[in-house]
């Protein structure tokens, strides 16, 4: 069992991956596909087990983590991995695997890939609905029928997110790290970081985004050599009343970001393919649609915005 720890920003799952869950735009839910948005800075990352007087009891069963998000508040997931021995991991939102829409589980599927590999994969900023394509993800409250899971399942039992981790059999990969040259080399294109409700993930607007086929196949790795984490999601009255402590101001609207002219990022990834993905989460409904079949009055707050090629990065 791979031992898991908090350091700064980020959650360690072993000896060499770890994961931070950033803040970034929330992109409009207009049926267009945009590039990826930014890194706004990290959410504040806390132990549950630190809290065990003020958290919910059903929390206890699952220890892990809690960082705070308001409402319709957007994340990306950040991945640092070794690319001499890499991972693969599992991503699921309310136990709902964001690549295949199936239950988490403690198998790897090849024919119809489930998982990712990290390296190759950097991060992940929502569910995989499409080819190319993911829908962000965007925080709701549990309860009201907008997440992922509830979609899904009809419930809403779990929330949050659940992240897996599986070593690679040994004999696989190096057992220690090549010259520092190399491994900088290989890992270059990180992405650019810019300076009382449990919640849940529901899927936002579309963006450009790859999950990259396995390119060592599921025999690699080790399921028994494992580590986990679930993260829970606190919205900011929580988060306050738990901790003591404000979460981070609300970042920049997508409008006015769009407006400064401010970088968007794309990848040269163009020689690296894409998994198919899973039926299950072609079906899922956007925050937006769910808002139009409640009549909430609210589905057409999604103002587009253009983003001029010019402020496309290229990694």
């Amino acid at each position: 069992m791979l031992t898991v720890r908090i350091n700064h920003d980020r959650v360690y799952i072993g000896d060499r991956f770890s994961v931070s869950f950033r803040r970034t735009l929330r992109i409009p839910d207009d049926g267009k596909t945009y590039p990826l948005p930014p890194g706004l800075g990290a959410f504040p990352i806390h132990r549950v087990d630190d809290f065990l007087d003020q958290v919910p009891e059903a929390w206890r069963e699952h220890g892990g983590v809690f960082l705070p998000m308001y409402q319709r508040e957007a994340l990306w997931l950040g991945f640092d991995s070794a690319p001499w021995k890499p991972n693969a991991v599992k991503i699921a939102v309310g136990h709902a695997n964001v690549v295949s829409g199936e239950p988490l589980s403690m198998k790897l599927c090849e024919v119809a890939q489930d998982y990712m590999v990290c390296p190759p994969q950097l991060w992940l900023d929502g569910i995989k609905v499409g080819k190319e394509v993911i829908r962000q993800f965007v925080a709701m409250p549990l309860g009201e029928g907008y997440t992922v899971e509830t979609q899904l399942t009809g419930k809403e039992l779990y929330g949050g997110i659940q992240v897996l981790v599986f070593e690679p059999l040994p004999g696989q990969f190096p057992d220690h790290p090549p010259p520092v040259s190399s491994q900088e080399s290989a890992n270059k294109a990180h992405r650019p970081v810019m300076s009382g409700v449990e919640m849940g993930l529901g899927a936002g607007g579309t963006m450009r985004q790859k999950i990259y086929p396995d390119p060592y196949g599921a025999n690699v790795w080790d399921l028994e050599n494992y580590g986990s984490v679930f993260v829970h999601l606190v919205n900011s009255a929580q988060y306050r009343n738990m901790t003591g402590q404000d979460p981070p101001a609300t970042p920049i609207n997508v409008k006015s970001y769009a407006e400064k002219g401010l970088p968007w990022f794309d990848l040269y990834d163009e020689e690296k393919g894409d998994i198919i993905g899973g039926e299950p989460l072609t079906t899922i409904k956007s925050i937006q649609e769910k808002e139009a079949e409640k009549g909430s009055g609210r589905e057409g707050e999604d103002e587009s915005v253009n983003v001029s090629d010019s402020s496309i990065h290229r990694m």
